[in-house]
């Protein structure tokens, strides 16, 4: 590099020496051959030394960005499988959904016509226990309404009927009239 400087310098000096007289249309034969020459050397020097580093440099270059177009084609393919993969996976998760929101509410059904059957139960339940209470208590009470008419009973005819002996043949003939009288 430093013999072409020299040379590029000598090569000036040489053209300045002649006087300089010429136009701008006159050829400087020395001039034009030494600009040649380093023109020459040079391209030799850098088809030796930077020509082909530069060259293996471009197709390292090359083969970079191929490998880069390639792996985002890839990447770029992955990403629309990867997104049809999630369109599936979302319809069968709303799919899912669905059946789960039916079963939910078909149980919600059957759970509310049990509770209402049930319910119905109890109630029912409920009113014969009422209803046989009351029965129960209606008999205690004709009951007692029955001893008591049969008490007063057996104490107006005693006082009406003070002349009869009997008391026991009394009572059993005012029974007999309750009875008759409980079966109408």
């Amino acid at each position: 590099m430093f013999g072409l400087s020299i040379i590029a310098l000598s090569a000036l000096f040489a053209s300045s020496e002649e006087g300089g007289s010429g136009s701008l249309l006159s050829v400087n034969y020395g001039l034009a051959f030494w600009t040649v020459l380093t023109f020459l050397l040079l391209l030799l020097i850098l088809k030796k030394f930077a020509w082909k580093p530069i060259l293996s440099a471009l197709d390292e270059r090359e083969q970079k960005i191929k490998d880069s177009l390639l792996m985002a084609e890839k990447a770029n393919e992955e990403a629309r499988q990867m997104i049809e993969e999630n369109k599936k996976q979302l319809l069968l998760a709303e799919d899912e959904a669905k059946k789960i929101v039916e079963q939910s509410r078909i149980y919600a059904d059957k759970l509310k016509t049990q509770l209402l059957e049930e319910s119905k139960a109890q109630s029912q339940k409920l009113i014969e226990n009422a209803s046989q209470e009351i029965e129960r208590k209606k008999l205690e009470a004709f009951d007692e309404l029955k001893n008591q008419v049969a008490d007063l009973s057996l104490s107006i005819a005693e006082k009406i009927l003070k002349q009869n002996v009997d008391k026991n043949a009394n009572a059993e003939m005012i029974k007999k009239y309750i009875d008759d009288i409980q079966k109408n």
